[in-house]
């Protein structure tokens, strides 16, 4: 490796955000060193994104296997081999790891050291030993899931997003604490390869942060795939088997639930305690989140954060796009700032939920209109035997798309046309006078639009000059 003095940025970790960060520092041309302790590319790699929709696409081939009646297709009882599975998952991850390869990297400009960084003062960094000095760096350390504070919890071993592929076989039983995003993706998979599941939520609904009726469609989901709901329940007690990973959770309603294994999935807290940030002048929030303004800049101005560290939306795709813009700033000196509105997400249950901007529940507040498509009146839903969903589209007075959420087979690769018109400030006339692919999923957001145009036609001012434009019409070709 070239000498320890100053690097024009550098990067602390490996993951989403530190990857387009330093191919982005470097394609600009400066030096660039990216610092990561553990394994190149991130909790989306390793532990996340690529893990379990890889688990997920098994299940779901499970699930068509032996529940295609209604397509005319003679169900049958599939054979789950679940080493088989794991290897499908593993065998993904390492497919896609060598786009993140120091070799790979080094092609692109960047340098690469292995080490745990912590900061020796505002422009330093020691390395393992080693003094790394910079003119601007950034913090994309991650953040670890987060492991709740259950009395026993500390004598079994309870898995976790991380830990969870590690498996080799299938539990019998899994209980799965949390009901967000990860813990229902997790549940589902896992019952439809044959385990008998159970979510354990202290919230009065799965998916608290989606449209109720979403969160209803999903929960309803779960338990035809034979998923035990239980929600405004907490957790009191473990207590282990004596097996490495089996025992019994008491709720604090006093019931018992024994398992095979046990997942927590309750969110997740950054990785700032070994940085010595207060060294760096770097400011960290109550949660232990880097403190960064909309330009990502922290309290020392020559550190910037993108990621999971920061306290902004935690998903792999935020991280890659601010990591980017961070890295802009810091070495061309602009001004980008992050978009917090135009944010999408999506829950990879089977249906998906996808959504972008803001909810049904901001309506009545914000004076916005929703129109909403039942899959139903949906002819590729109808075809493919996939009904159970809707489409909704959020509109300002002016027409504009504020928001959209979508649930149904393939919804996330839908959201894109709506994450468009959100950021851009797009009308539905936009999209009803766009011409689309037939017959798709994507027809219920176009018949979203169309409704929110003729709806617009037949009110108002509009209504009133159309009227006066049809008259006029008819006069001249009298």
């Amino acid at each position: 490796m070239a000498d320890s003095g100053n690097w024009d940025f550098v990067v602390i970790g490996g993951g989403s955000a530190g990857l387009v960060a330093s191919r982005t520092a470097a394609s600009f041309g400066a030096k660039t060193l990216l610092i990561e302790g553990a394994r190149l590319g991130g909790d989306c790699l390793w532990t996340g994104c690529v893990p379990s929709k890889s688990l997920i696409a098994s299940a779901a081939a499970a699930t068509a296997a032996r529940d295609s009646a209604h397509l005319g297709v003679a169900s049958a009882e599939a054979s789950i081999d679940f080493a088989a599975v794991m290897r499908h998952v593993r065998g993904a991850m390492h497919e896609i790891a060598p786009v993140d390869s120091p070799e790979a990297l080094a092609k692109d400009g960047v340098e690469v050291l292995r080490g745990h960084a912590r900061f020796t003062g505002p422009r330093a960094l020691d390395v393992d030993g080693r003094r790394i000095g910079f003119v601007q760096a950034m913090i994309a350390t991650g953040g670890s899931p987060a492991v709740p504070g259950i009395a026993g919890a500390d004598d079994l071993e309870l898995l976790t997003s991380e830990s969870i592929w590690e498996l080799t076989e299938l539990p019998r039983r899994l209980v799965v604490i949390g009901g967000g995003a990860i813990g229902c993706e997790i549940a589902q998979a896992m019952a439809r390869l044959g385990s008998q599941v159970t979510i354990v939520h202290r919230g009065p609904r799965l998916l608290p942060k989606e449209e109720e009726r979403a969160s209803a469609i999903v929960t309803a989901a779960l338990r035809r795939d034979g998923v035990t709901v239980l929600t405004s329940r907490g957790s009191t007690a473990l207590a282990g088997d004596g097996t490495r990973l089996g025992g019994t959770v008491t709720l604090d309603d006093g019931q018992s639930v024994p398992f095979d294994a046990i997942l927590a999935a309750v969110g997740r807290r950054p990785n700032t305690g070994s940085l010595d940030a207060a060294t760096g002048g770097v400011r960290l929030d109550g949660s232990g989140h880097v403190e960064v303004n909309a330009r990502l800049r922290t309290s020392n101005p020559r550190v910037w954060a993108a990621g999971d560290v920061t306290a902004l939306a935690h998903f792999t795709h935020t991280a890659g796009v601010n990591g980017s813009i961070a890295a802009s700033n810091a070495v061309l000196g602009l001004t980008r700032s992050i978009d917090t509105v135009a944010v999408p997400r999506v829950t990879f249950t089977h249906p998906e939920v996808a959504t972008v901007g803001l909810l049904a529940s901001d309506a009545a507040a914000k004076g916005l209109i929703t129109r909403s498509i039942d899959h139903h009146h949906v002819d590729r839903a109808v075809a493919e035997g996939a009904t159970t969903g809707y489409t909704s589209l959020l509109v300002d007075r002016r027409g504009r798309v504020r928001g959209a959420t979508i649930v149904g087979p393939r919804a996330g690769e839908s959201l894109g046309e709506a994450s468009l018109a959100v950021k851009n400030g797009m009308s539905t006339s936009d999209i009803a006078g766009t011409t689309h692919a037939y017959p798709t999923f994507s027809d219920a957001l176009w018949n979203a639009a169309v409704a929110d145009v003729r709806a617009r036609l037949g009110s108002g001012l509009t209504a009133r000059a159309t009227r006066v434009l049809r008259a006029t019409r008819a006069r001249r070709l009298r």
